[in-house]
């Protein structure tokens, strides 16, 4: 006997069902235009026509794409120094007046002169020390250094407001007999305004330029008082494992006979170049620091001096840190002072 096709239609359905197979209807074009809802009626003609409609992006994607792209402010360049330093990477933006490392933090319990300054003297006559002072050539030396920033997004986004301060101080503690007394104590507060670089020259990668006001001085009277202010510029740059600042300053001059020491600067000098770098033994990291200072000048007023420190982890955040010096200025109340001078101790905060 043959079947009709809806006959046959309709006992397959029943093999089906019996089968636990749901069978559903193949709706047609009529009764899609029923339809009132737009969307539905939409995905009605789909299933008329078996069309697969395509999938979706990720509701995440646009997101993405938009992340993915960076300012050229907030990309850094890979294992930067300076990031940190200066926060030039924008993680820690928004973080303003949090007390942050500045310039290294150590105590030298032993540090030794070959030249022991007991009559310092200025050109200025009510700066000079007629009586030689009780002073050793042995003695220790300390210094604290932090900064925070003020301000951020200045100048088209880019600049940043800093405020800083060091104290270094040089304490008499083995002169039992003059009553162990600080010999000297440098202030040195600064106000410094920063613009991030990403320029680059041969392998040297240009992160940061400053300017900066700054103030240094002993804080004492006469005849033992010295000070200076100067406007200071400084470009910062890195290469692997090395940092290198160069930082050329404009002194600001005192009224004639209120300066404390208006040669200063044929002695300390007008410009100065720090260099660090990195290196690791075994699993320790190692850093070497040198500090040059020149008066940029010629002849007898060629002046200036060499610092050199080497610092290494002895157990945390505790370092081991050794310090020579050679030159002039060691300290405001030395500054035309040539002396060698030679630090052992302990450090908390390094040239990083």
């Amino acid at each position: 006997m043959t079947l009709s096709i809806p006959a046959r239609r309709a006992a397959a359905a029943a093999l089906l069902a019996a089968a636990g197979v749901q069978v559903r209807a193949q709706p047609d074009a009529a009764a899609c235009v029923r339809l009132d809802d737009p969307a539905a009626r939409l995905a009605c003609y789909d299933r008329v026509h078996q069309r697969v409609a395509p999938a979706a992006a990720p509701a995440s994607a646009p997101a993405a794409a938009e992340t993915a792209a960076p300012t050229a402010v907030d990309t850094p360049l890979s294992d930067s120094m300076f990031d940190d330093r200066w926060d030039l990477d924008g993680r820690r933006r928004g973080a303003l007046f949090e007390p942050r490392a500045y310039k290294p933090v150590y105590l030298l319990p032993v540090t030794w002169t070959d030249r022991v300054n007991t009559t310092p003297t200025s050109p200025t006559p009510e700066n000079r020390v007629l009586e030689p002072l009780d002073l050793r050539a042995t003695e220790v030396k300390y210094q604290v250094s932090f900064k925070a920033k003020l301000a951020e997004r200045l100048f088209g986004e880019r600049g940043s407001l800093w405020a800083g301060y060091t104290q270094s101080s040089r304490w008499q503690v083995y002169a039992g007999s003059a009553s162990r007394p600080f010999r000297e104590t440098n202030y040195e507060p600064e106000l410094m305004l920063g613009w991030p670089l990403q320029q680059r020259l041969g392998d040297w990668h240009f992160r940061h330029l400053m300017v900066s006001l700054n103030h240094q001085s002993n804080g004492r009277s006469l005849p033992l008082s010295r000070s200076w202010n100067r406007v200071i510029a400084s470009l910062q740059a890195e290469s692997g494992d090395w940092t290198a600042e160069f930082r050329p300053w404009l002194r600001l001059h005192e009224e004639p006979g209120d300066d404390d020491n208006p040669d200063i600067e044929d002695h300390v000098g007008r410009a100065e170049l720090q260099l660090t770098r990195r290196w690791r033994i075994g699993e320790r990291t190692h850093i070497g620091a040198l500090q040059l200072r020149h008066s940029l000048r010629g002849g007898d007023r060629s002046r200036g001096s060499a610092q050199l420190e080497w610092e290494f982890p002895i157990d945390g955040a505790l370092r081991a840190h050794l310090q020579w010096f050679s030159g002039y200025g060691e300290s405001l109340i030395d500054y035309n002072l040539r002396q060698n001078k030679l630090g052992l101790g302990i450090s908390i905060v390094g040239w990083r």
